[in-house]
């Protein structure tokens, strides 16, 4: 009897979700026309209204997630093709050809290098051998661990790391116990280290490959160097900043931790001759594929060709296979292209210039509008995919930015694509938030004051360095 009134529990449960969606979907695209048929232009084509209410209704499914990030991105071309395929005027071909824009070959790289990484558990390795070394003093081993997962979170998805980094350590949440200042300290600088370390490449994090593709659009191009002499040294401030508020409101200065409980990561498992070649062909390959991203500058060789590397070595060698392939994030390669075909939907049919049209910011100081829209970015990605938030707010940064003078171009979609990594106010605002969450060992109001901290603190220094590297 139990069983059957547990089934019918749960079939009632989905039944709700179901409907709730379908709600939540069914408003969104009711607000979209509504917004749409209010805020248009009474010169507007139809193409123009038709761009309008996707953009409302995009908006509109990021928010309430009534259907997948990623599936918006989909509907997004979907909608595009089907509301403009048969006007001679526009070629819907550039919406459908970002599923093999450059930066989509850019993080399928980065994907395939996480992904050997994790198949020879290279990664758990470098955690294993670090740990121990970090020394006793809380202080020390929370900074390392942040940084070290910092470092990763550049060659890795943010989320990827995060859950690894904390799979690695919940021995220690054992150890420690749940009250421990120290473990309540690396739940919440974890996800933050890994969040801020994504700025440091431009496969770190999706924000930052919109940011790319935008400025690619505008004939910018920027190189994996050039992005990381911005983002790096950003994210190891932001790191170290939110390591030291952990510090103080943690109390963990002068504490320490028995020595035993930092021993349970050694690496001691002897590998077979054909594991050790394994990783022998992943550093190697990964070395190679990052020196010729760092160095693509010179070489003039396109950084996605670059990605080719690991993506053809790796499955020639049989390091990843098929399955693995499969396994792959393919769900962000989609949120992205659909984001950057809205983004050139909405520029193209002059949507985000009519309604800069109407907005006066002629006598504002150029760094204080970069500033604002930074800020913005951080507080509507705390409440959305962050990559969903750059996606638009880049392309009517640019636009504002354009009417302005005394900046160069390239600082909005910049400044804009880092400060989306800055949500951390909520379990919601980020996956490695999520992550964190879900070890049952932390509450949802300790993420508030470290999410404040980087909402505020986090555009500021992001703005210091890129405004360094454009004008020293």
């Amino acid at each position: 009897m139990s069983d059957s009134r547990t089934y019918s529990n749960l079939k009632m449960k989905k039944k709700i979700v179901r409907q709730n969606k379908v709600i939540l979907f069914l408003s969104c695209v009711l607000v979209a026309f509504l917004g749409s048929y209010l805020l248009r232009s009474p010169d507007f084509t139809q193409t123009q209204d038709y761009t309008l209410f996707l953009l409302f209704l995009s908006i509109g499914l990021w928010i309430t997630e009534a259907i997948p990030p990623f599936a918006v991105a989909i509907l997004i071309v979907g909608f595009l093709v089907f509301s403009m395929g048969n006007n001679p005027e526009v070629d819907v071909n550039n919406y459908v050809s970002t599923w093999s824009d450059g930066v989509i070959w850019l993080f399928l790289g980065g994907f395939f290098i996480a992904e050997g990484l994790k198949k020879t558990k290279l990664d758990e390795s470098i955690m294993a051998w670090m740990l121990p070394k970090l020394g006793t003093s809380a202080e020390r081993i929370l900074l390392g661990i942040m940084m070290m997962t910092g470092v990763l979170s550049m060659m890795m998805s943010n989320t990827a790391c995060t859950a690894l980094v904390l799979a690695t350590l919940m021995p220690i949440g054992t150890l420690l116990g749940e009250k421990s200042n120290l473990m309540k300290s690396l739940l919440l600088g974890i996800p933050a280290a890994a969040s801020f370390g994504g700025m440091g490449t431009i496969i770190g994090s999706a924000p930052n490959a919109i940011a790319v593709g935008a400025l690619s659009g505008m004939g910018i191009e920027i190189s994996f160097i050039e992005w990381m002499i911005i983002g790096t040294p950003t994210a190891l401030v932001l790191i170290f900043v939110f390591y030291l508020f952990l510090r103080k409101k943690y109390e963990l200065k002068g504490t320490h931790v028995d020595p035993s409980i930092l021993t349970f990561g050694s690496n001691n498992v002897e590998l077979d001759a054909e594991q050790k070649i394994q990783r022998r062909i992943v550093l190697a390959i990964t070395s190679i594929t990052m020196l010729f991203w760092f160095t693509s500058e010179w070489t003039k060789i396109p950084v996605a060709a670059i990605s080719g590397i690991p993506i053809v070595l790796y499955t020639m060698l049989g390091i990843i296979n098929a399955d693995d392939v499969r396994a792959l994030h393919w769900d962000t390669l989609m949120l992205v292209a659909g984001g950057l075909s809205l983004g050139l939907a909405i520029k193209e049919q002059g949507i985000v210039a009519y309604f800069i049209s109407n907005i006066e910011v002629v006598n504002l100081n150029p760094i204080l509008l970069v500033l604002i829209f930074s800020l913005a970015t951080v507080s509507i990605s705390n409440f959305m995919s962050n990559t969903a938030a750059a996606t638009i707010v880049i392309p009517i940064g640019i636009s504002l930015l354009s009417i302005t003078s005394g900046l160069d171009e390239a600082i909005m979609p910049i400044c804009i694509g880092l400060a989306a990594s800055c949500a951390l106010l909520l379990p919601i605002s980020t996956p490695p938030n999520a992550l964190a969450y879900s070890t049952g060992l932390i509450e949802q109001k300790e993420f508030y004051p470290g999410g404040i901290l980087s909402a505020i603190i986090g555009p500021f220094i992001i703005m210091l360095f890129t405004l360094a590297y454009f004008f020293i």
